[in-house]
């Protein structure tokens, strides 16, 4: 854990988080912290990372590991350059999200939880991302992609696929 450190920056907006709440209360910084924390560690949150953070709020490395695993917005693992989320949800399951998943699985090659070979892509099935009266939709990075169709999703991953300027997650 010694080699796991953030920049000084982020360490400032972390003790900053953390100041907002109250002494012995530190654990509510947690989820604005693990978004920090990935977003500097390679996009993902590994083992020593976690236990990087529960030292920093004074927890226990359990407390970081569990809301770490039940938010699918954390990555346990390695992702690719640019993060693929379908969302599987009632509403966009009912108007053929996995039908988008198959698609996307052969055309790029992979199955939901991989990344490509070239480490470009990985796609992922994620719970409601919030925009069930667009139903269909993907988000890659922080961009949403609604009322899909499979033409709409090719055409969106070829537009990320000539770019060669994206930064992590798109």
């Amino acid at each position: 854990m010694n080699d796991i450190k953030f920049s000084d920056e982020t360490l400032a907006l972390v003790q900053k988080i953390i100041r907002r709440y109250p002494t012995g209360r530190q654990k509510s910084a947690l989820l604005p912290v693990l978004h920090l924390a990935q977003a500097e560690f390679d996009g993902w949150l590994s083992a020593p990372v976690m236990d990087y953070v529960a030292s920093l709020l004074d927890i226990q490395p359990i407390e970081v590991y569990e809301v770490a695993s039940f938010y699918s917005m954390f990555n346990l693992k390695p992702v690719g350059k640019c993060l693929i989320e379908v969302c599987h949800t009632s509403s966009c399951w009912l108007l053929g999200a996995e039908d988008i998943v198959k698609h996307l699985e052969q055309k790029l090659g992979i199955k939901k939880g991989q990344t490509t070979p070239d480490g470009k892509f990985t796609l992922k099935t994620v719970e409601c991302l919030g925009s069930c009266g667009t139903a269909p939709m993907m988000m890659i990075g922080a961009d949403f992609h609604e009322n899909l169709t499979l033409e709409k999703v090719d055409a969106v991953v070829e537009e990320w696929e000539k770019s060669e300027n994206r930064s992590r997650y798109c």
